[in-house]
């Protein structure tokens, strides 16, 4: 019996090159492939797969985002997340989201077949790399409101923008924002987002 994978990449390119790779053993077999993070749940019922491929920087849903909804949509499925960007960040939310393992890119051919086939026997694959540096790292500093602030932020809209867009108040949105602001040790909230951009904690 083979193993049944659903890949989810935003770059065609990447999504068919991972899509060919792995088609190429003899035990894996790629049933679904989808570009968009909110595509994926309804993939997945589709084609009933047994491992998702799951980038993490996507459209609609975000690979984190379409992680956690895909948990509860198809709990069967094991998630191994595969991205471009190491941030430390992005490995902690993909583990809290359910995700079995966390591989970048750039992973050798052979080796992400073996990282497909541990996830699906039950096992946690994480990029060694990545692991250590998530524990220098540590958790995020920002609370989930200056998340989302930042996170809104980052677009570039005025207090008003942002106010509105969250439904808070502009007075609220500019305690969050100063709040960001010195836990990130930034100058500016441009900065800020950027920072917790880069140790993936937006």
């Amino acid at each position: 019996m083979s193993i049944r994978l659903l890949i989810a990449d935003d770059q065609a390119l990447v999504r068919g090159a991972l899509a060919a790779l792995l088609d190429l053993e003899p035990d894996l077999e790629v049933v679904s492939e989808v570009g968009r993070g909110d595509e994926v749940i309804a993939a997945a019922q589709a084609s009933k797969p047994d491992v998702a491929l799951l980038d993490v920087e996507m459209p609609g849903l975000d690979g984190i985002e379409a992680a956690a909804a895909l948990r509860v949509a198809v709990p069967g499925v094991r998630i191994l997340m595969v991205t471009t960007f190491g941030r430390p960040g992005y490995l902690r939310r993909a583990m809290e989201a359910g995700a079995a393992g966390f591989v970048v890119k750039d992973t050798p051919a052979a080796q992400l077949a073996d990282a497909v086939r541990r996830v699906h026997q039950g096992l946690r694959v994480v990029d060694p790399s990545l692991a250590a540096e998530t524990l220098v790292a540590g958790t995020s500093p920002l609370t989930a409101r200056e998340s989302d602030v930042l996170r809104a932020a980052r677009v570039g809209g005025t207090v008003a923008d942002i106010a509105k867009e969250l439904h808070l108040s502009e007075g609220t949105v500019r305690n969050h924002l100063s709040a960001a602001i010195g836990k990130t040790g930034a100058r500016t909230r441009a900065e800020a987002a950027r920072i917790a951009l880069d140790n993936g904690w937006l």
